[in-house]
């Protein structure tokens, strides 16, 4: 495997992406630069400073993995990743104190005026009066988004400077906020009742400008704003007017829309706003913290595993995960099959789940099924990351389906292609080893491993004989031989193992010699 680094991060972080392969750091490519060099790199290590695009992510026709060493990942096309198959993973948690202590410090700047005291000292002017201050005991925090960072935000105001903390949130229960210190509030109230507002939410189409000229109209008079989250969520021209024109007192700022920011940069220069160059997390505890976080979790990706903090991928507990593991392979084996043996195109793809498989969250098996069969019919690289996306480009429904009854085994899949026919396959873990156990209303024990024939046929006397005499003159060995049929002298199905696999040619002789209904060679 190679990694590439793009951006700065710690040391322990790249020592620790050497446990799974070649390790490059190269910082500050341009655009062209790293478009060329990323076609050799399986994974990609970046900060905020590298812009991972559709023209990068088209490039990369090795990569399977970006990681994001801190959590807001809006450098990077979500959307794009997932079409080509990529991965994209965090580090959430390792940045969240640096973060909330940098926010509370830009309270207190704001509050006391520290900024603006030591230009005035330094410029030799003694200006105590001028730069009177206010308490925050006994004010209101207001706190848009209530998510980690948020809620440590929340809880050192409360607790340590005996703040009164409101929070708005639509995703936070009521049990949650009350752990950080926050009393859940509409965003009216919000607005209408905090000294301080700080926003700790991800730039998102919902959250971009969510803080414009109406918004901070509303606010209470001499509030001030705190924004340490991402640039864009509060409408920058808009914020500078209402600081100059004494809509609110202040406000400290730590990102931006564009960074780094311009010299005419409406937020620079304005009196009573303190901005600092994007130094939420810039701490070197946070650097370690999300640089072996990210760089873990891809070492673990790469060698097969389940990465914590997916972005674009179903967030399976481990114990779930370790529950469903046994299926995953079986799943994909399913899908194959199911696509070798289907005729003409597919329109909808049912996956049902029975037994204790209904109790867990299945997204992950499904997007095998669906990998194992689309594989077959595009030619882009289907994996579990963009299985599902695929389908949708393809014009495929997927549905899933679950149900607590033991049907056939304890714990059983069932993969439901529809197309010009329809074709049902089952499967389960059996014994330690994955087993197909129906193909349509033939109950079958097939290992999906190797090189089958799949043969349908009359229920008659010779069958077997034919073909295996035919195989026989061609030097074909047969490992074994698995029997379906649903009546005696009625209609049968034939699982036949062969050691390699045969040409066209033999094909349509086995099926024209024995007077086979269907004969399908399929590769598991």
């Amino acid at each position: 495997m190679r990694i590439l680094v793009a951006d700065p991060i710690a040391t322990d972080g790249v020592d620790r992406l050497r446990a799974a392969g070649e390790v490059d750091v190269m910082t500050g490519l341009d655009p062209a630069e790293l478009i060329a060099r990323i076609p050799g790199y399986e994974a990609l290590v970046v900060r905020s400073e590298t812009k991972v695009t559709a023209e990068v992510l088209a490039a990369a026709v090795r990569l399977r993995v970006v990681g994001r060493a801190g959590v807001g990942v809006d450098n990077i096309d979500i959307e794009a990743a997932t079409h080509h198959g990529v991965l994209v993973l965090n580090a959430p948690t390792g940045n969240t104190v640096a973060a909330a202590e940098h926010a509370v410090a830009m309270m207190l700047a704001l509050a006391r005026n520290i900024p603006a005291a030591d230009a005035s000292l330094r410029a030799g002017r003694w200006e105590r009066s001028k730069l009177m201050g206010v308490e925050l005991r006994d004010r209101t925090l207001g706190v848009l988004g209530l998510g980690k960072i948020g809620f440590e935000v929340a809880r050192i105001a409360g607790e340590g400077l005996r703040m009164r903390v409101i929070a708005h949130d639509p995703l936070v229960t009521h049990e949650r906020a009350e752990k950080a210190g926050a009393v859940l509030v509409d965003m009216d109230t919000l607005l209408a009742e905090s000294d301080v507002l700080t926003v700790h939410v991800p730039l998102t189409e919902h959250t971009k400008g969510v803080i414009g000229a109406a918004e901070l109209r509303r606010m209470r008079p001499g509030a001030r704003l705190i924004n340490v989250a991402r640039g864009g969520i509060i409408d920058e021209v808009a914020l500078a007017e209402a600081v100059r024109d004494g809509v609110v007192a202040g406000a400290a700022i730590d990102v931006f829309t564009t960074e780094p920011v311009p010299a005419d940069h409406p937020l620079i220069g304005v009196d009573g706003i303190i901005v600092t160059p994007h130094l939420g997390a810039s701490t070197a505890e946070a650097q370690v913290n999300v640089a072996a976080d990210v760089a873990d979790q891809i070492v673990e990706y790469l060698a097969g595993g389940s990465p914590r903090s997916a972005v674009n991928a179903p967030a399976i507990n481990p114990e779930e995960l370790a529950r469903l593991h046994p299926y995953l392979d079986l799943a994909g084996k399913m899908g194959s099959l199911a696509a070798q043996l289907s005729s003409g195109g597919v329109q909808r793809v049912v996956c049902s789940y029975a037994g204790e498989l209904a109790d867990v969250d299945t997204s992950l098996v499904t997007a095998e099924v669906l990998r194992g069969l689309l594989g077959h019919y595009s030619d882009a690289r289907v994996n579990a990351i963009n299985a599902k996306t695929v389908a949708r480009s393809m014009g495929v429904d997927v549905d899933e389906h679950t149900t607590t009854r033991s049907v056939d085994h304890a714990n059983s899949v069932f993969v439901e292609v529809i197309g010009e026919q329809r074709l049902l396959v089952a499967g389960t873990h059996f014994n330690g080893s994955p087993r197909i156990t129906r193909i349509d209303d033939f109950r079958v024990d097939m290992q999906p491993a190797g090189t089958f024939l799949v043969v349908q046929h009359e229920d008659r006397p010779g069958v077997i004989a034919a073909i295996s005499t035919l195989l026989a003159g061609n030097d074909i060995n047969i490992a074994r031989i698995e029997l379906g049929r649903d009546r005696p002298r009625g209609r049968a199905v034939m699982l036949m193992e062969i050691d390699d696999p045969i040409d066209s040619a033999l094909l349509e002789r086995l099926a024209s010699v024995a007077k086979l209904e269907q004969l399908r060679q399929v590769r598991l």
